[in-house]
This record gives C-alpha cells, structure tokens and sequence, in this order.
C-alpha cells in the first residue's frame, strides 16, 4: 500500500538527520542538499495527501519526532508495521464496501425487507447473529462437530429462488469439514445432526458481505440453502 510505504521511508528517514531543534521556515534552498530534502519532505506529504487524506498532520509530526529522538513514544517501534497493515487493509475494505453499497444498495435493502418477513413464519427461528433455520427433518443421529467430516447434501438460492448452486441437482453429496462455509452455513450446521435436514436463511453479514460470488450472489445477497446431513465420515 502506497500510505504505508511512504510512512516506513520517513521512517526509515531516521539515522539521516535530526529534528532536535525546531527551525522556522526557510524562504529558499540554498544547497543540493537543501533541496533533496526539501523535495523528499513534499513527496512524502503529497503521496500521503494522496492515499491518505485523513491523517492529522500534527500527529504524524510528533510521531516523526518521536521516532527521530526515540524519545516520549506513544507507540512500541515493533508494534507499528503490524498496526499499519491492519488499519490501512480495513480502510480499503470500507472503501470497497462503500463502493459496492452504492451500486448494490437494493440488493441488501432487498435482504433485510426479505428477513424481516421471514422471522415472522411458522417454524421460522432466529439465532442471536441473525440467521434464521427451519427443521424440516430432526435426525436422530450425532451432533455435528465443527471438525467433523461430513457428507451432506446443499440446494442453495437467492431469495427470488435463483438457484446458484446445489449438490442435489448434480445429484452428488458433498463431502468436507463442517467448518469451511460462509459464518452462517457453519454455524447452522453445528445444531444438526446426521439424518437431519434444515433451511437456512443466511444475511449477507454472514454470508459473502460486500464480495460478489458469480453472475447470482451479488454483494450484499441473503442466501438460501436447504440443507440435509447424511453421514459423519471417519477423517
């Protein structure tokens, strides 16, 4: 990321000179070296300005401060690459999110509306994250461990009954661990039990969010699946 890798070389700027001393501003550059650091001073802060345009400058310049005289630091020197990463990768997933909604917005407002309608059915149950189950079929056999290997069946659709993918079309089970789906799928399949079958109603925050997945699962889609354990197999 451009923002990060401009902060490391000012970082990086450290064993170069020393900003001990406050100067007022000079009105021209009178050396090369003047002016090299002038130029890098400005590269800095227009690729910053650029990625960026939230920063506080006073804040970044205490921070440079700190750093050039290892002194009063707010900010253990190990802690600050790792912090970056994660705060500039949940910048650009905001950004993207941001993005989509503008051009996905029904597709979630679509969602809500259809859940909202949901809850209220016979048979409907919600769980504390939101999503929403029917039994059509309780099985009598064990419990499915998030670890456990599985062998099950899948019809997924959209809301509109638009079907995207389903095991039983292909008339093929699916066999993997119980914990690899989308937070929805996952947590639904642990109140299962082998002979069971259920429906799953899944809100796009537990299912793919912001990310489209193929020509039918628009960002922000609830999903539909349908849902039926056959057997635990040994791993």
């Amino acid at each position: 990321m451009k923002a990060i890798k401009s902060l490391a070389l000012v970082a990086g700027l450290a064993t170069m000179v020393s900003c001990n001393n406050q100067k007022a501003d000079v009105k021209s550059l009178e050396t090369e070296l003047d002016s090299a650091s002038y130029a890098l001073g400005m590269d800095m802060a227009i690729k910053i300005k650029s990625n960026f345009s939230e920063a506080k400058t006073d804040m970044f310049l205490q921070g440079y401060r700190n750093g050039m005289d290892s002194t009063n630091m707010l900010m253990k020197e190990e802690e600050i690459g790792s912090f970056l990463r994660t705060f500039f990768q949940k910048q650009q997933l905001e950004k993207a999110e941001n993005e989509a909604l503008k051009k996905f917005g029904e597709v979630k407002v679509a969602g809500e509306q259809f859940l909202a309608e949901n809850k209220g059915k016979d048979g409907v149950i919600t769980t504390e994250s939101g999503l929403q189950y029917m039994i059509l079929k309780e099985g009598e056999g064990d419990v499915i461990d998030p670890t456990s290997k599985v062998k099950l069946h899948y019809h997924g659709t959209t809301i509109d009954g638009k079907v995207f993918d389903s095991t039983v079309d292909r008339n093929q089970p699916y066999e993997t661990k119980a914990n690899v789906f989308i937070p929805g799928f996952n947590e639904g399949l642990a109140m299962m039990k082998v002979g069971s079958k259920y429906k799953f109603f899944i809100p796009q925050e537990l299912a793919y969010g912001a990310q489209q997945r193929g020509e039918l699962i628009k960002p922000f889609s609830t999903l539909v699946f349908e849902v039926e354990i056959l057997e635990i197999l040994e791993d």
